[in-house]
């Protein structure tokens, strides 16, 4: 089963690269779209704008400013592995 991602509509770029990775992934519209996944990637160009990090997730939240897609990839795979 693949794992479920949630990526902030902007970062098209990650999106792009968790899915051929095999990722399904999913965009964040608002807070309540982060229940239920296994990760988040937020912008970061405002801190908990969606209020991600109040939301009950069982997995972690990525912020990618300053970060490339591959960066963020890889920080994906090393705390869903």
């Amino acid at each position: 089963m693949s794992k479920k991602v949630g990526v902030e509509a902007s970062l098209t770029d990650v999106r792009d690269a968790l899915m051929e990775k095999g990722y399904d992934v999913v965009e964040l519209k608002s807070e309540n779209d982060a229940s239920g996944l296994d990760c988040c990637i937020v912008t970061g160009l405002d801190s908990n704008m969606m209020g991600v990090h109040d939301t009950v997730t069982q997995g972690p939240v990525i912020e990618a400013s300053g970060l490339t897609a591959e960066e963020i990839c890889q920080q994906v795979e090393s705390k869903l592995s």
